[in-house]
């Protein structure tokens, strides 16, 4: 198995958003801010080689949006999707399971683009299987007024219409050595993906845990539309991870990977920091 960092773009957003009800003099001693109150965020897929199939975990904003839109996110350091996937010596039609965390725009909009004929828009990766959760697919057909702008019927349909989507239904192995769970805290059927490198448990962290900065019990996003679920999913899947030694791996924090847990008397807390390019990038 090889295990590839896609770094797509990184991309700034309001710390206050970020950090919900934690106060600024708090969280930005972990996580700093600019004069403008806006925190830099990496926006990184993770991209799986098991030697017969080739799974991509999320794949950033797309580039079919306005640039009204993106501008909003102040994009800096873009790859662009196609171009982070060609560092690693991989193309679009090499993927076989495009596996989506939750349909938020910043997590599933590059997996459709526009057509090349230059009308209406077409599957990004048109040899993969579309994986969603039931419940988060549901969820944005039938939206809460706080999400709703979150889904985007561009980034959705063309995977319905296209019949190569496939939505999961509870926590289940996609394929041995890689399973899915289903959390509901930040929306609802999340799936956080849980890959055996052999001798490590990796968890792709997506939007349960954002960043290092959100280990901390109480640093929880605004966005999360379950806060008290998020902070006991949170607790229960950090309390599993420190005792089962396993890596995280961060789609958002700008300036860690991965990293490993150790329990303090204040709480479980980063161990160790590190690339995954240094331990799983490998046959």
């Amino acid at each position: 198995m090889k295990l590839f960092a896609v770094n797509i773009t990184n991309f700034k957003v309001d710390g206050g958003s970020m950090f919900g009800v934690v106060p600024k003099v708090l969280w930005e001693k972990r996580y700093p801010a600019d004069e403008n109150n806006l925190c830099n965020w990496a926006l990184r897929s993770l991209l799986i080689d098991t030697g017969e199939r080739v799974v991509l975990i999320d794949n950033g904003f797309g580039d079919k949006q306005s640039e009204k839109f993106l501008n909003r996110f102040h994009l800096n350091e873009n790859r662009g999707l196609e171009s982070a996937l060609g560092e690693h010596g991989y193309k679009t039609t090499d993927i076989t399971d495009m596996l989506i965390t939750h349909l938020h725009y910043d997590h599933c909009g590059g997996g459709v683009r526009q057509a090349d004929s230059g009308t209406g828009y077409e599957l990004t990766f048109p040899n993969a299987v579309y994986l969603v959760s039931k419940t988060q697919w549901e969820n944005a057909m039938n939206p809460n007024s706080r999400e709703a702008d979150s889904f985007l019927s561009e980034n959705l349909m063309p995977m319905q219409e296209s019949g190569q989507m496939k939505l999961i239904e509870k926590d289940t192995a996609i394929f041995p050595g890689l399973q899915v769970r289903i959390y509901n805290g930040h929306t609802a059927g999340q799936l956080i993906p849980f890959i055996d490198a052999g001798d490590s448990i990796i968890v792709f962290a997506a939007d349960l845990l954002p960043s290092t900065a959100h280990i901390p019990l109480p640093y929880i996003m605004s966005y999360d539309v379950e806060p008290i679920l998020t902070l006991r999913e949170k607790e229960e899947f950090l309390d599993e991870a420190e005792r089962n030694n396993y890596i995280l791996f961060f789609q958002h924090d700008l300036y860690h990977e991965c990293c490993t847990l150790q329990r303090t008397p204040g709480g479980i807390r980063v161990k160790e920091t590190f690339l995954l390019s240094g331990r799983f990038s490998r046959a």
